[in-house]
């Protein structure tokens, strides 16, 4: 027997940033692209990233069509896919 599961959302507002940006949402896991179409951004131009840790944060990059799970006072910052060299 299969269960199914329904994500609903989260009922108040999360807040987060975006390039330093503060941004909120009531929608707990949205894709990438729709993170950074909200934030001004092209996703055919840029992926998102999320900052994980405070001290030495690492980078973890999202494709556009990933699910992202937003916590409160989540980090993401747009990481230019790739730039044209002089």
């Amino acid at each position: 027997m299969t269960q199914s599961v329904t994500i609903k959302p989260f009922g108040r507002s999360i807040p987060f940033t975006i390039d330093g940006q503060p941004f909120t949402t009531s929608d707990i896991v949205q894709k990438a692209s729709e993170l950074l179409r909200l934030a001004g951004l092209e996703p055919n131009i840029y992926d998102l990233g999320e900052l994980q840790g405070k001290e030495r944060p690492q980078t973890k990059r999202f494709a556009d069509d990933d699910p992202v799970e937003i916590e409160k006072d989540a980090r993401f910052v747009s990481i230019r896919e790739k730039a044209d060299v002089a």
